[in-house]
């Protein structure tokens, strides 16, 4: 089944809040080899004004990937996840993402552009705190592959 070309303009729920925990920041640093002391050491990112450590600006696909599991969870997309590769990624931040925060997400499909037998499904995902202010918006671009006959 070919990707679904009426995904385009949908507005997926928002996602349940997530926790940033400090720890799960500093995996994440690590993982990255992000390693500015502010991501570690809540002493030092409180020196730069924060109330915590900062995650690195990726951290927020953690966040995204919430997202990302209710477009490849819905039967009626035609995205079949063996056949998925992340092709582009892009972030626009209000503010850093910092240990403490409760964050949710709500994911809009903004297009899809066929390339034969393949797909390129733009997505958004609009990053808020539990206030529902801004942090970040994460732009994706999604090639999907069809799914042999």
């Amino acid at each position: 089944m070919p990707v679904n070309p009426e995904l385009v303009g949908r507005v997926f729920p928002s996602t349940p809040p997530y926790l940033v925990g400090r720890e799960k920041v500093r995996e994440f640093a690590r993982a990255v080899f992000a390693d500015a002391p502010q991501h570690s050491d809540p002493e030092a990112a409180r020196a730069l004004g924060y109330a915590d450590v900062v995650a690195p600006p990726t951290f927020a696909m953690v966040v995204q990937d919430l997202t990302f599991q209710q477009l490849l969870g819905d039967p009626e997309s035609g995205i079949e996840l063996s056949r998925l590769v992340h092709a582009e990624q892009r972030f626009r931040y209000s503010r850093p993402i910092v240990a403490g925060d409760e964050l949710t997400a709500t994911l809009s499909v903004t297009g899809i552009r066929t390339l034969g037998a393949n797909a390129m499904i733009a997505s958004e995902a609009e990053i808020v705190d539990a206030d529902g202010a801004h942090v970040v918006t994460t732009t994706s671009v999604l090639l999907a592959g069809e799914a042999d006959a």
